[in-house]
């Protein structure tokens, strides 16, 4: 059997071309199944969770601030 590995689409490096909460619905269209962002304080945190959950996504990363 092979290992097959699972991607998280990082939304601070892809889709930059929309706004942040579009991304995950741009991520989940592209197949992926988890994000992961560096920067997410651009947006309430319930704003994240509902995007999350609306895309069926998991949040997989993201980082603290400096």
């Amino acid at each position: 059997m092979a290992f097959m590995p699972k991607f998280a689409a990082n939304l601070s490096m892809l889709f930059t071309e929309a706004p942040l909460l579009d991304r995950f619905e741009r991520a989940a269209r592209a197949g992926f199944a988890a994000v992961e962002i560096q920067f997410p304080y651009e947006a309430p945190a319930e704003d994240l969770q509902q995007a999350l959950f609306r895309n069926k996504l998991s949040l997989e990363l993201f980082n603290l601030p400096a």
